[in-house]
């Protein structure tokens, strides 16, 4: 019985046998610190060289990938969603934020083909360690403490990006507790409205139930990223009527992801 698949509580299967995610997470906590202090020391040698901010993304995807892959966590997306992010340009990217597994999922499974990056507080970029990391990578300094200051920064920084290269934004803002997604805040559509960019909707399904809040490492299992089709802002309705219609768009993706039981129970 140790060596076949671990049946859980809910009755569902790990993905990986006890043996092999012991092992996994073993090597994780002995040598994870190390390759995180590596990865996090890279941009204060290398940040000044030509192509760096291109190498380094790269370099973080991978970092990203074997993560879940000694965690003993696969990300299903589909061969025509990966060529349809292959071929996105002109887009800000919505994703619904479920877990801290979020941003380590959609950087495994987005192909390089696409570039992107994330919208970050302006705190996480102070930070001594982080910071050269996180500027050389090419995230956006957000500074909560006005509005329209943090809209404006925003804003400018897509209207400076490559058509190639996305931002990606959170419109719930925080983890959703809800069975469905949470309330959307305007930021992404007014960002599209000012720049004339698409909208290009993401469904995250099941990472909440394999790292739910206050739990530290996750349960084995499968994530599954829907891609919806792009979103174009209607410049004849309110920017609200935009945003419910982008909720509603990806809420029934979400729900119906949810009930025909695309994401299995964790193990």
């Amino acid at each position: 019985m140790l060596n076949g698949p671990r049946i859980s509580a809910q009755g569902s299967h790990a993905l990986d046998p006890l043996p092999i995610r012991l092992v996994k997470r073993s090597v994780l906590l002995l040598f994870g610190p190390i390759y995180f202090l590596f990865v996090a020391f890279v941009p204060l040698l290398c940040a000044r060289r030509p192509g760096f901010r291109g190498w380094y993304w790269r370099l973080v995807k991978r970092a990203c990938s074997r993560l879940l892959w000694l965690l003993s966590i696969r990300v299903d997306m589909s061969e025509a969603a990966k060529q349809e992010l292959s071929d996105d340009t002109g887009s800000v990217i919505v994703i619904n934020h479920r877990s801290h597994l979020d941003g380590f999922t959609l950087m495994d499974a987005v192909p390089d083909q696409k570039w992107f990056t994330f919208a970050a507080k302006k705190e996480l970029c102070d930070a001594k360690l982080l910071s050269t990391g996180f500027k050389g990578a090419g995230l956006v300094e957000i500074d909560r403490r006005s509005g329209k200051v943090a809209m404006d920064t925003l804003s400018e920084a897509v209207r400076e990006m490559p058509k190639r290269r996305s931002v990606v934004l959170f419109p719930e803002g925080t983890r959703t507790k809800t069975e469905s997604l949470g309330a959307f805040k305007a930021g992404a559509v007014l960002v599209a409205r000012e720049t004339g960019r698409t909208i290009r909707p993401i469904v995250i399904l099941n990472s909440d139930r394999l790292l739910p809040k206050g739990k530290f490492f996750p349960y084995s299992g499968m994530v599954r990223i829907e891609v919806l089709p792009p979103f174009i802002c209607n410049p004849e309705v309110s920017a609200d009527e935009d945003v419910d219609r982008l909720r509603r768009e990806m809420m029934a993706v979400f729900d119906k992801g949810a009930s025909e039981g695309k994401a299995p129970q964790p193990s």
